[in-house]
C-alpha cells in the first residue's frame, strides 16, 4: 500500500471513530407554540426554540434528533427516557425543579392578558373579570395563573395555545392569559390575532413565571448541564444568539428590552 493510500485509510478510520463516538441527544419541543416552536406545512419543526436547540447541538458536537411532544406529556416523556432534553419555552419554576433540572435561562418571560380590541375592559382585577370567560393553556404556567387568580371567572383550559387563540378570535371566550412574547407575535403578525391586543401590565409574578425559560433535563446530569450553560454563554458572547433573536423578535428576549 502506498503512503497516500495509508494516509487516506488513516483519515477514514479517524472520521469513522469520530462519528462512532459522537454524542447523540434527543430533544423534545411542543411544535404548537409559534414563534418559539411550530410545525411547518412540510412537517418540519421550526421556531426560536428549535433554532436554539440546533445551535446548541452544533456547539456540543452532538448528533441531535428533535421531536414534537404534546405539552401535557412533555415532562413525563423526559422522565421516561423518551428524549434527553426539553427545549420548548418552559418556565423555570420551583414546582418543575422538583422533577427536572434546568439550564440557565435562555430567555426571560412574562405573561399578559389579551382581549378583543373592542372589549372595553377597564377593571382587570379578579373582581372586575368575575363574569368573564378566560382561556389559557392547560399544564402551562398561564393555566396555573388563570386558575389560581380568576377564581370567580369561568376559566377554560385548552390542550394547546393555538386553540386558545382560535377561541378568542372567534369570540368564544372574553380574554386569555398568554405568554407575552408569543402574544405580541400573534396580535401583530397573524390574521386571526389582528382582532386582539395586549391589555394591562405584564404579569411577572415569580411564583408563575419563575426565573425565566430554561432547557430541562433529567436530574443528575451535571456535566451535560454545565456544557449547555457554557454553550449558551458562548452564543450570547459571539453574536449567534442575537442573530437568532433578531430573526423572530423586535426586542432582546433575554432582557425584554
Amino acid at each position: 500500500m502506498t503512503n497516500l493510500s495509508l494516509a487516506a485509510a488513516a483519515a477514514a478510520l479517524a472520521l469513522f471513530a469520530q462519528a462512532a463516538s459522537a454524542e447523540t441527544l434527543r430533544i423534545a419541543t411542543e411544535g404548537a407554540y409559534p414563534p418559539f416552536n411550530y410545525t411547518e406545512p412540510n412537517g418540519q419543526l421550526a421556531g426560536f426554540d428549535v433554532d436554539i436547540a440546533r445551535e446548541l447541538c452544533t456547539r456540543l458536537k452532538a448528533e441531535c434528533e428533535i421531536v414534537a411532544q404534546d405539552w401535557d406529556g412533555i415532562i413525563p416523556g423526559l422522565l421516561a427516557n423518551k428524549y434527553d432534553l426539553i427545549v420548548a419555552s418552559m418556565f423555570i419554576t420551583d414546582e418543575r425543579k422538583q422533577q427536572v433540572d434546568f439550564s440557565e435561562p435562555y430567555y426571560r418571560a412574562a405573561m399578559t392578558l389579551v382581549a378583543p380590541k373592542d372589549a372595553g375592559l377597564t377593571d382587570l382585577s379578579p373582581e372586575g373579570l368575575a363574569d368573564k370567560v378566560i382561556g389559557a393553556q392547560a399544564g402551562a404556567t398561564q393555566g396555573d395563573y388563570a386558575t389560581a387568580t380568576y377564581t370567580q371567572s369561568d376559566v377554560r383550559l385548552y390542550p394547546a395555545q393555538d386553540e386558545v387563540n382560535l377561541d378568542l378570535a372567534g369570540g368564544r371566550i372574553d380574554l386569555q392569559v398568554g405568554d407575552m412574547l408569543p402574544m405580541v407575535d400573534w396580535t401583530m403578525n397573524s390574521e386571526d390575532g389582528a382582532c386582539c391586543e395586549l391589555v394591562g401590565e405584564p404579569i411577572t409574578d415569580p411564583a408563575f413565571v419563575g426565573e425565566g425559560v430554561g432547557i430541562a433535563m433529567r436530574k443528575g446530569q451535571d456535566d451535560l448541564r454545565g456544557r449547555i450553560n457554557a454553550a449558551l454563554a458562548e452564543m450570547r458572547a459571539d453574536g449567534a444568539y442575537k442573530a437568532l433573536n433578531d430573526k423572530y423578535f423586535p426586542i432582546d428576549v433575554y432582557t425584554l428590552k
